[in-house]
């Protein structure tokens, strides 16, 4: 008896590490594969055709080639996606700071949106400015990108709300407001009018010295909230993307569609830049990713924003190099026969579109 006791005791605890063994495959395997990680993974995401993404009422886009808007795939890392970028030659790996500014992923998403639309917003009034079309712009007020720690505000204003009075005053430039508020004491009292969700607040709150300047201020990062009115209907669907990265290639789609000028010429065209009011063309995040989506999708010509590259630009870009200097270099190397145009502003672009067939 005492010798199957020992065997059958011999067997449970057999069993027992065999399940032991298989629980800690299960978890290791759910967290290598499923835990998230305080990193980004930014890759090569996608270029896609910008006729489908644009309605102009009444001015369909029948030219062949097609403008290509270009994006960069974001996505919370996972200890085995972490490791797979490690190898992978056209992936990086963020922390979560410097791709979020420390804010929620909920939160970042809406500021990402908002940027989305207001670089909608500016792509539509500077191709309806260059094509001669009317358009007004309607200034809703400062748009709260973030709060800063130290702002007496926090806890009543929110990202997302918009600031359309400052002591029962409005301005039509967010820094219109900034000189107003910049002349008040630190300390004293300030009353905003904002919307928040679309419904009207009001909050009063002490102004506060603002980190890295001399100047008084609610304490936020701000921009400006803008609508653009037309009389010929524009829509643009910008999908599941998002920031301000795609300004430079939607005002040129809008463009194309109002005056019917053949500015492809059949050709792939891909591209990135902020758009700004003046219509100047801003540098963007991600641009050597953007350089390869645009080849894997066919492009030929490629739009970059261009700055001059100066030592104190150089020591603060991404890589120490400008956009236009990391598109050029990243199409030397991997994709060869496309040609990378520096832009300053949207007309450096069309006008490169009409002399270059």
């Amino acid at each position: 008896m005492s010798k199957q006791k020992q065997s059958t005791s011999k067997s449970d605890r057999r069993i027992l590490k065999r399940i032991g063994i298989g629980i800690a495959i299960v978890l290791f395997l759910g967290w290598f594969l499923f835990w998230p990680l305080n990193r980004y993974i930014e890759m090569p995401g996608s270029a896609d055709n910008l006729r489908s993404y644009v309605t102009v009422k009444g001015h369909p886009d029948h030219r062949k080639g097609s403008f290509m808007i270009t994006s960069v795939y974001l996505a919370q890392a996972r200890p085995v996606t972490w490791v797979w970028a490690k190898f992978n030659p056209h992936a990086t790996i963020e922390s979560a700071n410097d791709v979020t500014g420390g804010t929620s992923g909920q939160t970042y998403e809406k500021v990402q949106d908002f940027y989305m639309q207001s670089a909608i917003n500016e792509a539509i009034a500077t191709a309806y400015k260059a094509a001669h079309q009317y358009y007004r712009k309607q200034y809703l007020g400062i748009y709260v990108l973030s709060i800063q720690p130290n702002s007496k505000f926090k806890g009543k204003l929110h990202v997302g709300d918009t600031i359309t009075k400052v002591n029962g005053h409005h301005f039509n430039t967010a820094h219109g407001y900034q000189q107003y508020i910049g002349k008040r004491k630190v300390g004293s009292k300030l009353t905003v009018d904002f919307l928040h969700n679309g419904k009207k607040k009001e909050a009063t709150s002490k102004l506060v010295r603002l980190s890295g300047v001399s100047r008084t201020g609610i304490g936020i990062l701000l921009t400006d909230n803008v609508k653009v009115h037309t009389k010929i209907p524009c829509r643009i669907n910008p999908g599941q993307l998002g920031g301000p990265s795609g300004g430079l290639m939607f005002s040129l789609q809008v463009y194309q569609q109002l005056t019917n000028r053949n500015l492809r010429h059949g050709q792939k065209i891909a591209g990135t830049g902020t758009i700004n009011p003046d219509g100047s063309v801003g540098e963007i995040g991600g641009i050597d990713k953007k350089v390869i989506a645009a080849h894997r999708a066919g492009a030929k010509i490629f739009f970059a924003p261009y700055i001059k590259p100066t030592k104190t630009i150089l020591k603060y870009e991404e890589g120490h190099k400008t956009n236009y200097q990391m598109a050029r270099d990243t199409a030397k190397k991997e994709a060869p026969g496309m040609k990378v145009v520096p832009v300053k502003n949207f007309n450096d672009a069309v006008h490169y579109l009409q002399t270059h067939h």
